[in-house]
């Protein structure tokens, strides 16, 4: 059994530092992309004002609603699947959410730091939607959830890459999981399914954007 967890877990770890590795090739070809395209648009601005500027900027400055429809879906394993849209785009106004916590949607620019990041306090829903983008699986719990379960909880996450845990005072349930467009709860710290639901769904197929950064973002 200890066999099987350990290779499962080295598993994933290279899935990680793979996809990690493709990140860091995206971002390279990013850079030279941002720098010729850098080039062209001040080639543009002199030319033509900065009219297209502007008018970007007053488009992102306005956006404020989340695109995201739809409703749950409950599998036999107990894992909500989000039926619907859950749209991606980058904002700097409040979205509201229709679910608590949120497993998608329009989000903030700045994701939260998910290398294993345990925060005791309230965390920006846009942000941490930003980490579930890059694939981190989102631990959360209410005031109804035990002092140990809660300390439990945050050794496991602290030890895995792709995982955060904050306090969510408004959500159902004492304990829940939430990955992009996935959600489910649990019973406690030793429930199975917490373990099932991280070897699933941190870096799993769900992922918008496998590999993406969970650090040098926003960190309480």
């Amino acid at each position: 059994m200890g066999s099987a967890k350990n290779t499962s877990t080295a598993s994933r770890k290279a899935r990680i530092e793979e996809l990690r590795r493709a990140e860091r090739a995206r971002e390279r070809r990013n850079r030279i992309l941002t720098i010729t395209a850098s080039v062209v648009v001040v080639a543009g601005l002199v030319v033509g004002g900065v009219v297209l500027v502007k008018s970007q900027s007053d488009k992102n400055d306005t956006a404020s609603d989340s695109k995201t429809a739809g409703h749950f879906v409950t599998g036999k394993d107990g894992v909500k699947t989000w039926q619907g849209t859950l749209a991606r785009n980058h904002v700097s106004k409040t979205v509201k959410y229709p679910m608590e916590p949120p497993v998608g949607g329009d989000h903030n620019q700045v994701w939260m730091n998910c290398n294993g990041d345990v925060y005791t306090k309230a965390v920006n829903n846009m942000n941490a939607v930003h980490s579930l983008e890059h694939g981190a699986v989102w631990v959360t719990y209410n005031s109804k959830a035990s002092d140990a379960d809660v300390k439990a909880l945050a050794a496991k996450v602290k030890k895995t890459p792709y995982t955060l845990m904050s306090p969510v005072d408004d959500q159902k349930d004492p304990i829940m999981l939430s990955a992009w467009g996935k959600q489910r709860t649990v019973t406690g710290a030793s429930d199975p399914n917490v373990d099932k639901f991280f070897s699933e769904f941190v870096q799993g197929k769900q992922t918008p954007e496998p590999g993406a950064a969970c650090t040098n973002g926003l960190s309480q």
